[in-house]
């Protein structure tokens, strides 16, 4: 049995080395799936199973390079970095790691929220720079301040929990509201259209999916408040960039937190853009023009998708996909995401 791991950080090293318990052939790559696969073809052409993080594309025109790959374990809850139709035409199992980051991500959105409101991070800054002007740093109190929540799943519901701490007023949009959370937190389920006109703060937690590429565009930004405050956690491609900005220029939206966005793997792997072979090249640049934009703004806070990074959540995220490859092993798929 051959077991390769991609994206393998330093940190990761000795949980997956362990694997070599289970398997007689373990490779752990720091390259994602996609990234430099034909150099690394010789080490990863005849895996069996396979693990990646977020980073790895895995589409069918290299997924077919691997004859006997026979299971996939996502160290991540979302899986749409996953080529599922093809896995399941060609018997792959799939499995991830639900809800790892549940408390961690929402305590990330707050504290995104936090710096915006608060002028933590632009005072921070001019202090270091040798400025100071107290009348730039006036901030905003959360308490009785109205915050919509777009997607109350697991990480939008930890979320409303420290809202409800907060005092504040809690606007949820879910396809499938939960009302132990309107009991719990005090969450007013409504629509769409309703929350974006009556937040004072969004907070984006949805999934990634075909439908929601884009549910927040031009339109939406229009039915918004005046200065509302967004923070996005979940998936840039959620925002329309260019809208986004547009919005942040004419003063509709006073500020925002992104832990995400589109194109991001430009920013932070710009020696590795033109081996993204799924990226549309003039797409991504216009977006990385606007991204680069974005972080001259002073009521922009951005960083580079590290909301789901902590010690804790990594525990469980090596601890989990640990078990789901023992369990697959047995023969049970544990965590499957394919329908």
């Amino acid at each position: 049995m051959k077991i390769v791991c991609f994206d393998v950080k330093d940190y990761e090293r000795a949980e997956l080395g362990k694997l070599s318990q289970v398997a007689s052939d373990v490779v752990l790559l720091e390259d994602s799936f996609h990234i430099n696969f034909e150099s690394n073809y010789e080490k990863i052409k005849d895996a069996e199973i396979i693990s990646v993080f977020v980073n790895s594309r895995l589409w069918a025109d290299k997924l077919s390079k691997l004859p006997n790959l026979k299971y996939v374990s996502t160290r991540s809850t979302g899986f749409s970095h996953i080529d599922l139709d093809y896995c399941k035409e060609h018997n792959i199992a799939v499995s991830n790691v639900p809800r790892y980051g549940d408390i961690t991500v929402a305590e990330y959105a707050f504290a995104l929220l936090m710096s915006l409101t608060k002028k933590v991070t632009e005072s921070a800054s001019d202090l270091k720079n040798n400025v100071i002007n107290p009348g730039s740093y006036i901030g905003t109190e959360l308490f009785r301040k109205t915050v919509g929540v777009i997607g109350v799943g697991s990480i939008g519901g930890q979320f409303c929990r420290i809202a409800h701490g907060l005092g504040m007023n809690i606007l949820g949009y879910d396809l499938y509201p939960n009302q132990e959370y309107a009991a719990k937190y005090g969450v007013n389920f409504v629509s769409m259209n309703e929350l974006l006109a009556q937040s004072d703060i969004i907070s984006v937690h949805a999934p990634s999916t075909k439908e929601n590429l884009h549910l927040i565009d031009a339109p939406q930004f229009e039915l918004m408040k005046n200065g509302v405050i967004i923070i996005n956690t979940a998936r840039g491609e959620i925002i329309n960039t260019k809208a986004l900005y547009d919005a942040l220029l004419s003063g509709k939206v006073g500020g925002a937190g992104l832990d995400v966005l589109e194109c991001e793997d430009i920013l932070t792997n710009q020696d590795k853009f033109l081996q993204k072979d799924e990226c549309k090249i003039q797409d991504c640049l216009e977006k990385t023009l606007i991204n680069h934009r974005l972080l001259t703004m002073k009521n922009v806070i951005i960083t580079p998708h590290v909301a789901f990074d902590t010690h804790e959540a990594v525990e469980r995220i090596l601890a989990v996909t640990l078990d789901n490859i023992q369990m697959f092993l047995n023969g049970e798929i544990k965590n499957n995401v394919i329908k």
